[in-house]
């Protein structure tokens, strides 16, 4: 096997091993296979294009071209798109593949379903960067620096897995194959240099050559350099283990030690909404939690999170707060008065957490009373929510596989109650009022617009949850960008389209506007009851909503998303406060919302990402060929362009050399004309030879290019008008009509003599293109020597200082 063909192998291996570090992202192992199998093909065309041989960049291309007809045979057709034709089948559902395969990794977490667009770019991205190590490695014969694609692949695979017990068999092995493909890279080098000829003695002679002498054995530097490698692989796996040793002891303890890990800490300031729309947008829609209760309202109980009351102009965020020991009687709940109180039941309900459901913070009722379960806890009172305890140093406990039982209270407060509430606790309104600096003055303005002639803040809430879930316009879509800053509400307010986040958001900073105490709160909606008597709660019951303050009635939930299933209290239909109670035709009556999951109601237009969920109800086959499943206009054109696009890139040579063939026969003069004949010859491999006379080269290009009489008279014309526009006196030129044809008859001769590779590489990759390279060479030193130039200049008529 030849030098190059062995690196060829130990860069396709080097791949494949730092690759293992991926296998923990992903439940099966089996793209592992695939990505191996492909990688190999794509390394043997490689190698074989080298052996024709042919240039690099034509070797590169045709890797990429056999890599992406292979994905496409293997990929195609599982996008699901339902457009039909080739467009459609290798294109179209391709990308939608892709775009597919970006959102699994938005929705799942580590380790995620191997999904058909999760393995497609795992697999793609193993090609391309076995790619980069082949082109570094073999064409470039700079295997160092093949080292940095290699760390790229490990790095972000050990970012996303999080280390583990099994890191340091992914760094080993991603150490190994880089030290193989060095070793074979050295060894190559050595072998160019010679080989070792006589008896030296053993140990002496072929040691100090530093070649191996055929015997088999390894040479002296080889060995070192063996040595030095493990060394160093070695050094780098026992090191770490010693360091988190002293990352608690002589370099002192972590900062964030006190978030949940001892008495007086406090709470993070953690978003849990990054991962609410990938909840949302779940394929799979796992289950995460299950509980059963006596609470005869159950479609009215939410299971809460937190809340989030800091609004700080880029996102909204838990406010950090000191934690404490959970208390064996808990507090009144804040704001909560003794009428409201006695009407509220008390019920109890008891939840399982599924072992893939890793949340720090409990879900629980809201108000929760008191919480049975094990492990160690920690309770944050102005939320009233249980937070997670560290455990060692990298571990806190979490709701994951948890059993518990909680006690909470069934708030019933009525229209009246909250219409008559009094101003509410200086404290509370200061606090939960506050609104960023960078807020636009067009949030405050559709406040005041959509509340006016409210004459109490019960009455100006309800008049924003009917702007946002009824009269406004506002359309519920989970694929929004879920922007959560000032500007994102101020874009979600002209748009009028969003999911939870946005609208609890607006409705929270709206109210605020209004002087309204007001936070978010994070969750999960009600759930799906079985007949069983049990309650699921699932990905997509993920959600998020306005909680307002009321003194007397505490934190009240409001509901401004028009998404369909959703409960809204009584308390806060658009109604009269007491005598008409009248709910909007929009929202779900109490009734039809006693099975949220098991018959979603239906709207007048429930938009197209609802229809995809099953969550509008009962479709006729006239709406369901409606629903728009298929990539839009701009996708298919936008995919088009881009495959016009690659497949132009091979052609953008013979381009440019069409055009300036056609720019130099186009003027008639007569040294433009030879230097085209001349870079024709030299594009089908007749190179020049700057050496020859005008009729030594002439005679060189019709003997190499076995040109018939016809042509060679025709390369002879054009020699001829080169030597008088050379030699003869300017008022002797003759001119020469047939100058261009003369070239274009030697042209279409020499092409139809040369064989069809060689013919190709004249068209697709011709030689003459080196003199873009001497161009740009020449003007790049034209231009530093004329700096260097004026730079002199400058410095001789620069003033100097002398010492006195």
């Amino acid at each position: 096997m030849s030098g190059r063909a062995k690196l060829t192998l130990f860069a396709a291996l080097a791949t494949l091993l730092t690759a293992w570090s991926l296998t923990p992202l992903v439940e099966s192992q089996a793209w592992l296979l695939q990505a191996g199998l492909l990688l190999i093909v794509q390394s043997a065309v490689g190698a074989g294009a080298r052996r024709v041989p042919v240039g690099r960049t034509l070797t590169v291309a045709a890797q990429l071209l056999v890599s992406l007809l292979l994905l496409a045979l293997l990929y195609a057709g599982k996008g699901g798109s339902d457009g039909d034709g080739p467009l459609s089948y290798l294109v179209t559902d391709f990308g939608a593949l892709f775009a597919q395969g970006a959102r699994d990794v938005g929705e799942y977490a580590i380790p995620a379903p191997l999904t058909d667009g999760i393995q497609l770019l795992l697999v793609c991205g193993v090609l391309l960067i076995g790619l980069l190590v082949d082109i570094l490695a073999v064409a470039a014969r700079t295997a160092a620096a093949a080292g940095l694609p290699l760390l790229a692949l490990y790095s972000v695979a050990a970012g996303l897995s999080g280390g583990g017990d099994a890191s340091w068999i992914s760094f080993l092995l991603a150490g190994c194959g880089y030290l193989m493909l060095l070793l074979a890279e050295g060894r190559d080098r050595l072998a160019q240099w010679g080989r070792v000829f006589g008896a030296a003695p053993r140990g002496r002679g072929a040691a100090d050559s530093g070649i191996s002498s055929g015997g088999g054995q390894a040479t002296a530097p080889v060995r070192f350099g063996r040595r030095i490698g493990v060394l160093a692989l070695g050094v780098a796996l026992v090191v770490p283990a010693a360091l988190p040793a002293l990352g608690d002891g002589l370099l002192g303890g972590r900062k964030d030690d006190g978030e949940a890990g001892r008495p007086g800490g406090t709470i993070s300031a953690v978003n849990p909404l990054v991962s609410l729309q990938s909840n949302l947008n779940a394929q799979d829609n796992r289950v995460v939690l299950s509980y059963r209760t006596n609470n005869p309202q159950q479609p009215e109980q939410y299971l809460r999170i937190l809340a989030l009351d800091n609004f700080n102009g880029v996102k909204w965020e838990a406010s950090g707060r000191a934690l404490s020991d959970v208390p064996k009687q808990w507090p009144t709940p804040p704001g909560l008065g003794d009428t409201v109180r006695g009407t509220a039941a008390e019920v109890t309900t008891t939840l399982s957490a599924a072992d893939t459901y890793t949340q720090r913070y409990l879900p629980m009722p809201y108000p929760a009373t008191s919480v049975e379960i094990g492990g160690k806890w920690r309770f944050e009172p102005a939320g009233r929510t249980l937070v997670g305890d560290q455990l060692s140093r990298d571990r806190f406990q979490s709701v994951q596989g948890a059993q518990y039982r909680v006690t909470s209270l069934q708030l019933k407060p009525t229209a009246e109650q909250l219409q008559k509430a009094p101003l509410p606790n200086p404290a509370i309104r200061g606090e939960y009022t506050k609104l960023p600096d960078n807020l636009p003055p067009v949030v405050a303005d559709t406040a005041r617009r959509v509340t006016q002639g409210a004459k109490d803040d019960y009455t100006r809430a309800v008049k924003l949850q009917d702007f946002f879930a009824v009269s406004g316009g506002f359309r519920y879509d989970t694929r929004t960008n879920s922007g959560t800053g000032a500007d994102a509400v101020t874009r979600f307010l002209q748009d009028k389209e969003g999911f939870c986040i946005h609208f609890a958001f607006s409705m929270a900073a709206m109210s605020r506007s209004l002087g309204i105490p007001a936070r978010v709160a994070v969750g999960f909606t009600p759930g799906e009851k079985q007949s069983s008597g049990l309650v699921n709660v699932s990905m997509r019951d993920a959600h998020a909503w306005p909680e307002l303050y009321f003194e007397g009635v505490g934190w009240t939930r409001f509901e401004p998303t028009p998404r369909s299933g959703i409960n809204i209290p009584d308390y806060s239909r658009a109604q009269a406060p007491v005598n008409q109670p009248s709910a909007p035709a929009p929202l779900p009556t109490q009734s039809a919302a006693a099975q949220p999951s098991a018959g979603p109601s239906t709207t007048p237009e429930c938009p197209p990402s609802l229809k995809k969920l099953g969550e509008c109800g009962t479709t006729t086959p006239a709406q369901a060929a409606a629903v728009d499943d298929g990539p839009s206009l701009t996708t298919v054109l936008g995919w088009a362009a881009l495959v016009l696009a690659v497949l132009a890139l091979p052609l953008l040579p013979l381009l440019w050399r069409s055009r300036l063939r056609a720019r130099r026969l186009a003027g008639g003069e007569v040294l433009a004309a030879w230097r085209e004949l001349g870079d024709t010859a030299w594009d089908l491999g007749i190179p020049p030879d700057d050496s020859l006379s005008p009729r030594g080269a002439a005679q060189r290009i019709i003997t190499l290019g076995h040109l018939d009489r016809e042509p060679a008279e025709a390369v002879h014309r054009v020699t001829t008008a080169l030597e008088q526009t050379l030699y003869a006196p300017p008022t002797a030129l003759p001119t020469h009509p047939t100058l261009s044809q003369d070239v274009l008859t030697a042209r279409k001769a020499l092409l139809s003599e040369a064989p069809r590779p060689r013919k190709l590489r004249a068209l697709l990759l011709p030689r003459s293109a080196t003199r873009l390279a001497w161009s740009f060479t020449a003007h790049r030193t034209h231009a530093t020597t004329t700096l260097h130039t004026h730079l002199t200049t400058l410095r001789t008529h620069l003033p100097t200082r002398t010492r006195t």
